[in-house]
């Protein structure tokens, strides 16, 4: 489907946002296993959603923000695949940030750490960022287009083939015989 054919698909949208936090949370869980996992006892969501573990002042604040942060650089190649549409990803990814917010404030509260403001701030700005710049990136590719070889002849039964199949009949009538053959070959 050609992008500006596009039709307004609510649960597209909504499955695209529920997708993408969840995407967004399993990573965050792989990272903070990795890193916060091996410095405490026991991991809780407190690592997830309370402000006060991210903080500049422990070595396991530091995993935490390292953590959310490369979150972000997964987030942004799961907006290359989910989204696929530059001028879509500031959207999704405030959605997600949005949606983050809401979740702290119901588990811990007001996040009232600046640590927190920025770290979170940080990961949306990379997230909406390198998002959009990699989907741009695909938007931009060359699209491929098969052309003919001009060292190949092609025999009269594989020239009407290619001309029923690549060209449009009612411009090539025009054409005369001459044109057509040395267009092909």
């Amino acid at each position: 489907m050609f992008y500006g054919a596009m039709v307004w698909d609510p649960w597209l949208i909504v499955a695209q946002i529920v997708t993408l936090q969840c995407l967004y949370y399993l990573t965050l869980g792989l990272f903070l296993s990795i890193l916060v996992g091996a410095r405490v006892s026991r991991m809780s969501l407190i690592y997830f959603f309370d402000y006060s573990t991210i903080t500049a002042s422990t070595a396991t604040g530091w995993c935490t923000i390292i953590s959310f942060l490369l979150t972000s650089l997964a987030g942004a190649g799961y907006m290359l695949y989910l989204i696929e549409r530059a001028k879509k990803c500031l959207d999704f990814s405030a959605t997600l940030y949005l949606i983050h917010l809401f979740i702290c404030i119901v588990y811990g509260g007001w996040p009232s750490s600046i640590t927190w403001w920025v770290v979170n701030g940080t990961g949306f700005a990379v997230i909406a960022l390198l998002g959009e710049w990699l989907c741009i990136k695909r938007e931009l590719r060359e699209i491929p287009i098969t052309r003919f070889r001009s060292s190949e002849c092609l025999s009269s039964d594989d020239r009407q083939r290619q001309e029923r199949n690549f060209f449009p009949h009612k411009l090539l009538a025009f054409l005369p015989n001459f044109l057509r053959s040395s267009y092909i070959c």
